[in-house]
């Protein structure tokens, strides 16, 4: 859409962030990740046991695993990401 906006095509090979400096707009998958860790660190900062709180610490007890991939969770992606910069850092 952005490309379009500034009417160019592929075939001009003009690179994304390129294209973000000139248009302006904010990258959504960074806008969402940041929202995810705002909200993420007012949840953690929270003590007096709402459902939004122990739905992040929570895990499922059925006694079986189900076929396939685990379903993404919010906590996962955070630790994943608090991993990576940990590893950076170093």
């Amino acid at each position: 859409m952005e490309r379009a906006m500034l009417g160019l095509s592929l075939l001009d090979r003009i690179p994304n962030v390129e294209i973000r400096n000139r248009t302006g707009i904010t990258d959504i998958v960074q806008r969402a990740a940041a929202l995810k860790w705002n909200w993420e660190s007012h949840i953690c900062r929270r003590e007096d046991g709402r459902w939004s709180r122990v739905i992040l610490d929570w895990q499922p007890r059925t006694g079986h695993r189900s076929i396939g991939r685990p379903p993404a969770r919010w906590r996962d992606d955070i630790v994943k990401a608090v991993e990576l910069d940990a590893a950076n850092q170093q």
